[in-house]
């Protein structure tokens, strides 16, 4: 879709009430199933959402129970994308630790000489 027509369709909706959105959203999947493949979205808690926002609306929900679920499935799936970037970042720092030490050289050291001991003023012991 053009970038302008996006921005005026955004322009649109953002003035609208919940129900009159859900109406619109109606209409788009419609659209969607008349003349297109439905786009499904690849992150789990996504189509969770959908669905339960999807089943919510067909038992006739209240639209501030149904924006109140999806914002809290919104807000688990931001916790999780923290998690996992974190999780990925000990695994990109751990990955470079291990390079680290197996590119370090691992020739033969040189062992250590002991230090030579001082003379003593006492003489021979006898």
């Amino acid at each position: 879709m053009e970038q302008h027509l996006r921005d005026r369709i955004l322009r649109r909706l953002e003035a609208l009430p919940d129900e009159r959105g859900y109406q619109v959203l109606d209409y788009v999947e419609f659209l969607e199933s008349k003349y297109a493949e439905r786009a499904t979205p690849d992150n789990l808690f996504t189509r969770l959402s959908e669905r339960v926002e999807d089943t919510m609306r067909a038992g006739k929900a209240p639209i501030s129970a149904i924006t109140g679920t999806v914002g809290l499935f919104d807000g688990a799936a931001k916790v999780m994308k923290g998690l996992a970037s974190a999780a990925q970042a000990v695994v990109d720092e751990t990955t470079k630790v291990a390079r680290e030490v197996t590119s370090a050289p691992s020739g033969p050291t040189k062992p250590a000489t002991p230090a030579p001991e001082p003379p003593t003023s006492d003489g021979p012991a006898g």
